[in-house]
């Protein structure tokens, strides 16, 4: 839903000569997907794949048109919500200079805080944050 033409994904890579697939489209899937499906739809588009050694990532991240966006996998929603909050955190810190107690802050005032999918044993959580906010922020 959010992941849309112009974004850049950020994943990590847990293995050396880690591979790439890309499946699973969805036309249509409101936030928390909560049952076995959403609209699946083949997809077809470019996908350009760069090695960043200079982040060190543990969790996706992403990078919208609008937004800058963290996310976390787990069986318990709740730690979900903290791994992707202080995901978000840590960019925020990262690229404002800002105290980690400041990012927190303008986490509660302005970050969007998403379910992604609730479907099976792993949940997801999403944080958004407009990516204007990082310029007005910055010290």
């Amino acid at each position: 839903k959010e992941l849309v033409a112009g974004t850049t994904l950020y994943l990590p890579i847990h293995v050396d000569g880690a591979l790439f697939s890309v499946g699973d489209g969805h036309g249509v899937q409101g936030d928390g997907e909560v049952c076995v499906t959403a609209i699946e739809t083949g997809l077809i588009g470019t996908f350009e794949l760069h090695l960043r050694e200079d982040m060190h990532l543990t969790w996706p991240m992403a990078e919208t048109p609008t937004h800058v966006m963290t996310m976390a996998f787990d069986p318990d929603l709740d730690d979900c919500v903290v791994i992707a909050l202080r995901s978000m955190i840590d960019l925020i810190v990262a690229r404002t200079g800002i105290t980690k107690a400041e990012a927190y802050a303008l986490c509660s005032l302005a970050a969007d805080l998403r379910i992604t999918q609730v479907v099976n044993g792993n949940k997801g959580v999403h944080v958004m944050l407009d990516k204007s906010l990082l310029q007005k922020a910055q010290r």
